[in-house]
């Protein structure tokens, strides 16, 4: 007995995981950065807290506002590409027809079987077939505004949650040696997750965002013991 077993792929979770890797990304590095900065200022514990908490906040509402903006220019695009396309299948469809032929044979048909194919998926969904293999759209790769937005403000609600978490239980005089470690941590956790959910290589991937995790931190640190010295 043959059996049939359905493959795993992974390109469909592309929009939602990059806006969610993204969230979270941004609001562990930026709030350990930002909290981080602040410590090496020697400001207060209160002071750090109020620092983080506000950054939260206005990450939060920046990505989700970003991540709608860009998303919804994304999709306007789209619309309108499509719209032109309808007009175009309209006005001329005999064009149209040699115009996904010629692309069947630059994928490597010959003439007679992609005219064929051209003419069949043109009789079954015209437009859906230039929407895909003319101008690279797809219902799996479609911008999505709203859930791109919401995805990413709770994960950098999420992740920035996890340093202001270690700001509240770790010692004043710790603060630095404690947010730094734990986000390295959670960073090396984040990699891991987002690796293994889009499969890509799971070292390359942690080993990407420890890298700029740490150098973002370091960066902040510098310019907070700069400034604290100064003022």
């Amino acid at each position: 007995m043959r059996h049939h077993h359905a493959e795993t792929h992974f390109s469909k979770r592309i929009g939602w995981l990059r806006a969610a890797v993204l969230g979270a990304n941004d609001g562990i590095i930026s709030t350990a950065s930002l909290v981080m900065g602040v410590a090496a200022a020697d400001a207060t514990s209160e002071s750090i807290l109020i620092a983080g908490v506000a950054g939260l906040a206005a990450g939060a509402m920046s990505m989700a506002a970003g991540e709608y903006v860009s998303v919804s220019s994304q999709a306007d695009t789209e619309r309108a590409d499509l719209a032109r396309e309808r007009k175009e299948l309209e006005a001329n469809p005999e064009f149209e027809h040699r115009e996904l032929s010629r692309i069947y044979v630059d994928r490597g048909l010959h003439a007679a079987l992609a005219d064929q194919v051209a003419q069949q998926l043109m009789q079954h969904d015209a437009l859906g077939a230039h929407a895909r293999d003319e101008l690279g759209l797809s219902s799996m790769h479609a911008a999505r505004p709203v859930q791109a937005a919401l995805a990413s403000a709770a994960t950098f609600s999420i992740g920035a949650a996890l340093p202001l978490l270690t700001v509240t239980v770790a010692p004043s005089n710790h603060v630095l040696a404690a947010v730094g470690g734990s986000t390295l941590l959670s960073l090396t956790i984040l990699g891991y997750l987002a690796a293994y959910a889009g499969g890509a290589n799971v070292y390359v991937s942690t080993a990407r965002i420890i890298f700029w995790g740490a150098a973002a931190m370091a960066i902040t640190v510098a310019v907070g013991k700069l400034f604290g010295a100064v003022i």
